[in-house]
């Protein structure tokens, strides 16, 4: 094991989230009158250690790779779309792209291992750590040296000067490996887990059953008795995949630097899962952006004990439902750092109206 996964998170500072919360109250509306918006700000104070946080700078990073899964039919797409999304990425025609410019967010897209190796392109950090994962029902996803890799790359992607990090994944056959880990983690069923992901019909949804029943049936028996660190490491080992592996080790770096998290849909609440397993001090720093359509996510975001921003139906991935939460998270901000006080109005401060 890495031991840098097990350092400690960076603590929340209470003095500033307090003092966030005095501005609050003296803020020319109603107490509690902008709702979670308020939360917002004072949780920013808290990671910010200020009293009015800014957003300054958000750094999404999109972590692909290939799923050796995907040879067993699970995926409406075939597997070389993972590389074309890559450059689709690269060249800005991605939603998350086209989102990520509109919310002023610095984009990186890291490929971590494609079946076939891609030609280089300017925008892509191009690792290939190897040609993707493992088909888990036959073998482990991931060498015990492949997976450290893969956390490391995750790590290397988070840089605290950020005042925000998202993360995002593309992989064909990563939701059948999402679901994996996620089944691995909770000990629940396959069918617990899994949804359609890119949209399979019921014969490839059948086949996602078949292959996550394969693959717990395969390794379970090898993380069974484990708990903590311990299990969530043999998990994404034996089913995870490369890009779910970096996400973690990001997730639980970006704790570790100081730096909030945003999480995207079910495929990054699952890394977050995992990342939090690892190490239970980076839930401190996570917030969740939206609900997806994917079957498994509500079951990962109440093992989590989390509530999301929006529930639009979104089922995209690639970080896309995070970025559209950003804005919710600046409004948050800029309404607590620029909105009139009582004293600065020259409004009685009656603790607000009715």
């Amino acid at each position: 094991m890495n031991d840098w996964l097990l350092r400690p998170t960076a603590a929340i500072d209470p003095t500033a989230r307090a003092a966030a919360r005095a501005r609050q109250r003296q803020l020319t509306k109603p107490p509690g009158a902008l709702g979670r918006l308020e939360i917002l700000a004072e949780d920013f104070a808290g990671w910010q250690g200020r009293a009015v946080p800014r957003l300054e700078r958000v750094d999404v990073c999109v972590f692909a790779a290939d799923h050796g899964v995907a040879a067993r039919g699970v995926s409406a797409f075939p597997q070389a779309v993972t590389g074309q999304m890559i450059a689709n990425f690269a060249t800005g025609g991605a939603a998350v792209a086209v989102l990520a410019r509109a919310g002023d967010a610095r984009l990186t897209v890291v490929n971590l291992g494609t079946v076939e190796p891609l030609p280089a392109a300017a925008g892509v950090l191009d690792l290939q750590l190897a040609p993707g994962s493992a088909d888990f029902t036959l073998t482990p996803a991931l060498t015990p040296p492949l997976l450290e890799a893969a956390l490391a790359a995750g790590r290397a992607r988070v840089d605290a000067a950020a005042s925000l990090f998202i993360g995002g994944e593309m992989g064909i056959g990563n939701t059948t490996s999402a679901a994996a880990v996620l089944a691995g983690l909770l000990d629940v069923a396959p069918e617990a887990a899994i949804g359609r992901g890119t949209g399979v019909d019921d014969a490839g949804l059948a086949r996602k059953r078949e292959a996550i029943a394969a693959g717990l049936a395969r390794h379970g028996g090898d993380w069974r008795a484990l708990a903590g660190p311990e299990r969530a490491l043999a998990v994404l080992q034996r089913v995870g995949g490369l890009e779910i592996a970096a996400l973690a080790g990001a997730f639980v770096a970006a704790a570790q630097a100081g730096v909030p998290v945003l999480v995207d849909g079910f495929i990054t609440t699952v890394a977050a899962l995992a990342a939090c397993a690892i190490n239970p001090g980076t839930r401190d720093w996570l917030l969740f952006a939206h609900r997806s359509a994917e079957a498994g996510h509500g079951r990962a975001l109440a093992a989590l004990e989390a509530e999301p921003l929006l529930d639009l139906g979104m089922r995209l991935g690639e970080g896309s439902g995070a970025v559209v939460a950003l804005s919710l998270l600046r409004s948050a901000l800029v309404v607590h750092a620029d909105m009139a006080t009582f004293a600065d109005a020259g409004v009685a401060d009656g603790g607000g109206g009715e």
